[in-house]
């Protein structure tokens, strides 16, 4: 296999070296015959290795070639997305893939396409006929409910009242019924009565929603002028919507008016609020009848509705079998067609030619694709995979796995590095989670992120088989692998922090214990840990001290006193001998934070400046790294000039002003101060640094800096690191402009040109 098109000094056993690079890339030309291209582009589909050019950048989506077979694609995607819709309704899990299916052959096509028109075909049927049922069910359950209604709203037809000469108004008496149901009663027009003082009027009996009632109530009123009288009561029992399952509360309302201009004013209010109008007889024996003969109806749809429901059922559930593996079927052949359209025909219109870039060391098995698509086709004449050679700008392809996946997915969301770049994915496999464990540093919380995401990677196989449409948990799911390192990663930490949900834990007991001094040497010090000390005022002051021989009190006279609070220090204080001495007990703890710091009042101020400064070193050590990748790169492309003018300069720069900061860090860690005011402020020695403001001496404690013991010293050294990263300003800025445009300024005298 000879060398791909690459850079200077890349050898030959780079091809197979894909974690520290990029692939290397090279252009082929694919030639097709007509009947072999869907089998050939199917099987390099398969292996998932080729980036395909468009040669028909100026032509639309709608005058390509194949334009017919990915409409006839996108038809059979409406269909799934319906399937799949219903299938959803019904609650049924669709089953899961064992195995990615094979893209269909172009004969397999037309049965898949025949097939999902029949389902879609006989689903529709059957929903019409389930929704047709499901109307004529709701359509008698609401006239049951309307004449059970119509026994409190209709005694008689015929109402006896008052004389007109008395009130003028006839009254109805609420009967037992009416009370039972608390329906609403209203007084009946006197113009209603004739003169033998009864009267007869029409009604209309039907059902509307609910909370349409109050405007229905009011419209009549007002349209009639109060010359109807309204009877309702609300249905106890939810009705559902046919075609969307919604529960819908409806009531049961009877107008009862005189006359045909009244008639046609409430028919058209009922049809205004899209009431259902049921015609209702007016004698007891007719409503005993038809509510009979109701029943019936009701028993014998409501039968004839749970057999359709069951065939419905049945029918998606053979569906929810292949929905999935049809689905990736239609996906992969419609990848096909626009892969397709993506080609040239040659002249004889037999014959398409394809451009796409291929990993050098995968041409063996693009080759062996090829050759077994074409086989699949049938095609007497082979397809042929020529290399070219080309000055265009060369993609960039890193190989993944399931673990290298998520980890190159952060680094391609911050950009693409270029061809044969150093891959920085590999080194964020560590840093990204370390760096997070440094900010989530806590031991139980690590411990519970690592057991949630090693189940996930334990039962990876059964989550990638049913895996469904939650972007929120495919994006969890995608990054496990992440998870479980920055878990891990996370526990460290949190026993290096000594915290455990933000609690600390004593597990090798404290290396720091009090001891009583007397300067008569016929007392005997006695000692105590300090574990069984608790924090009081201050961030060194402790109350409550336990297991003390011959203390009593804790008065300022207090002998483990100094001014009513506890001292502890580092080591022992001559001017303080007449009280105690602290000191540790000869070893450090372990690992990590002694515990004893969780009990002191200063803990916050203490634990977070140290993650901070630690927060610091990594980022500035990570900084470095980045730019020794860089310098690798530079060498790689036998880039020079970027090597003087970016990496250079940018090596001094971050060493003059964040090794320096980093070097201050170290040093103030690694130094006793046996005073606290003596401890320097990093951020007050950097400002006084840039502004070159310095005090006339160094105080005995060295409150400014720790490293130099004269001010000459400290001056010259932090004026030239100044001055030095004053100076990589304009290295970076302009020096490389400069030396491109000249480069360009000779080269454009060596061109020559032609006169017109």
């Amino acid at each position: 296999m000879g060398n791909g098109i690459g850079y200077p000094g890349c050898s030959s056993n780079e091809e197979h070296n894909s974690l520290f690079r990029s692939e290397k890339m090279t252009l082929c030309q694919l030639f097709l015959q007509s009947e072999a291209a869907y089998t050939v582009i199917a099987e390099l589909g398969e292996l998932g290795l080729l980036q395909f050019k468009d040669l028909n950048p100026d032509l639309s989506a709608f005058q390509r070639k194949f334009v017919n077979e990915v409409r006839q694609c996108e038809e059979m995607e409406r269909i799934l997305r319906f399937l799949e819709g219903e299938i959803k309704k019904e609650k049924i899990k669709p089953v899961g893939l064992e195995q990615i299916p094979a893209a269909p052959l172009p004969k397999e096509i037309r049965d898949i396409q025949d097939e999902l028109g029949k389902l879609e075909g006989d689903l529709k049927d059957v929903n019409a006929n389930r929704n047709q049922l499901k109307s004529n069910y709701l359509e008698l359950m609401e006239l049951q409910v309307v004449l059970k209604a119509s026994e409190h709203f209709l005694e008689e037809t015929t109402f006896h009242g008052a004389s007109a000469a008395g009130s003028g108004i006839a009254k109805r008496e609420p009967t037992a019924g009416d009370i039972e149901m608390g329906e609403k009663s209203e007084t009946v027009p006197a113009t209603s009565f004739g003169a033998d003082g009864s009267m007869r009027l029409n009604f209309l009996t039907g059902t509307l929603p609910t909370e349409k009632l109050n405007g229905f109530e009011r419209m009549l009123w007002f349209a009639c002028r109060g010359n109807v009288y309204l009877r309702y009561t609300e249905i106890a029992e939810t009705f559902e919507e046919p075609t969307t399952g919604d529960p819908i509360r409806k009531s049961v309302f009877c107008v009862f008016f005189q006359g045909d201009k009244l008639k046609q004013k409430v028919s058209k209010i009922c049809e205004g609020f899209r009431c259902n109008i049921y015609t209702i007889p007016k004698t007891v024996e007719e409503r005993t009848r038809m509510s009979q003969e109701l029943a019936q109806r009701v028993g014998d749809i409501h039968v004839v509705l749970e057999k359709t429901e069951d065939h419905r059922k049945r029918l998606l559930v053979n569906t929810s079998k292949d929905v999935r593996s049809l689905a990736v079927k239609v996906l992969k052949t419609k990848a096909i067609y626009h892969t397709l359209n993506m080609f040239n025909m040659d002249v004889t219109q037999k014959c398409l030619i394809a451009e796409c870039w291929a990993p050098v060391r995968d041409l063996e098995k693009v080759n062996q694709a090829i050759t077994e698509g074409t086989s699949k086709s049938n095609s007497e004449v082979p397809s042929v995979l020529n290399r070219l050679t080309t000055n265009e700008t060369i993609p960039t392809f890193n190989r993944t796995n399931k673990f290298t996946k998520a980890f190159q997915s952060i680094v391609d969301a911050y950009g693409i590095g270029r061809y044969q770049e150093v891959n920085p994915a590999i080194f964020t496999i560590i840093t990204f989670p370390f760096i997070f464990a440094i900010m989530f540093g806590d031991c139980a919380h690590g411990v519970v992120m690592s057991c949630f995401a090693l189940w996930m990677v334990i039962k990876e196989k059964k989550f990638l088989k049913n895996k469904g449409s939650n972007e929120i948990w495919n994006m969890i799911f995608g990054g496990r692998y992440i998870i479980l390192l920055m878990g891990l990663f996370s526990i460290y930490t949190g026993f290096i922090y000594n915290d455990f949900f933000s609690k600390s834990v004593n597990l090798f007991g404290s290396s720091w214990r009090v001891t009583k001094y007397y300067p008569d040497a016929s007392h005997h010090g006695n000692s105590t840990d300090l574990a069984n000390t608790t924090l009081v005022g201050n961030s060194t002051a402790f109350e409550n001290i336990t297991d003390l021989s011959n203390t009593t009190g804790h008065g300022s006279d207090h002998p483990y006193y100094i001014n009513g609070h506890l001292y502890i220090d580092l080591h022992h204080v001559p001017a303080f001998t007449h009280l105690q001495s602290y000191n540790r007990t000869g070893t450090v703890y372990p690992i990590g934070v002694d515990p004893i710091w969780m009990i002191a009042s200063n803990k916050i101020t203490f634990i977070n400046s140290y993650k901070m400064k630690m927060s610091i070193a990594v980022g500035i050590i990570q900084m470095l790294f980045g730019l020794i990748l860089s310098f690798l790169n530079h060498c790689y492309f036998r880039s020079w000039k970027s090597i003087f003018c970016e990496f250079i300069p940018e090596m001094i720069f971050i060493l003059s002003i964040f090794g320096y900061m980093l070097l201050l860090i170290v040093l103030k860690w690694l130094t006793v101060f046996n005073i606290t005011s003596c401890a320097p402020s990093i951020l007050v020695g950097f400002i006084n640094m840039f502004l070159f403001s310095y005090p006339a001496e160094i105080p005995d404690c060295n409150p400014q800096f720790v490293l130099f013991n004269d001010l000459a010293t400290m001056k010259m050294v932090q004026t030239i690191l100044v001055g030095a990263a004053g100076i990589c300003i304009p290295w970076l800025l302009i020096v490389k402009p400069v030396v491109i445009g000249i480069q360009r300024c000779f080269s454009n005298k060596n061109v020559s040109f032609i006169p017109k």
